[in-house]
């Protein structure tokens, strides 16, 4: 289990970068996610609505939420990788309460993307929710 980089510590590198270096860096935090045991990726982890494939599963418990994810394209599983870096090994009472979107606009996805490649950004984050809402309910 790698240690992620922390979402601020993203942005602040994000910021310094333009155009393609931008690009490298969601390349790079892509690879960096655990891997993902091809077994988990089923259509129940499939997430919907992504114009790429795009797997996320849940890992940990309520005082740690841990998610495993991936997908067939190297900047969308840059963009997998933000949102999960905003949530992993955070408990699940924060994460259900966490603006999701909110915490990923500095980063002006819709801006530097193409709209196929962010479309299936908020069932990404609905699905983290919903999952740590579940946890955290008990």
């Amino acid at each position: 289990m790698a240690l992620m980089r922390d979402l601020e510590d993203i942005q602040e590198e994000y910021e310094f970068l333009e155009g393609d270096e931008r690009y490298r860096l969601l390349i790079e935090l892509g690879r960096e996610l655990d891997d993902m045991p091809d077994a988990l990726k089923t259509d129940a982890t499939l997430v919907r609505g992504c114009s790429a494939s795009v797997w996320v599963y849940p890992t940990g418990e309520t005082d740690k939420l841990h998610f495993l994810a991936d997908s067939n394209a190297a900047i969308t599983k840059g963009i997998v990788a933000l949102v999960i870096s905003a949530v992993q090994d955070k408990p699940a009472s924060e994460v259900a309460r966490m603006d999701i979107t909110g915490a990923l606009e500095p980063f002006d996805l819709k801006n530097q993307l193409s709209s196929n490649r962010t479309q299936g950004v908020p069932n990404m984050i609905a699905l983290v929710k919903e999952h740590a809402s579940r946890i955290a309910a008990g």
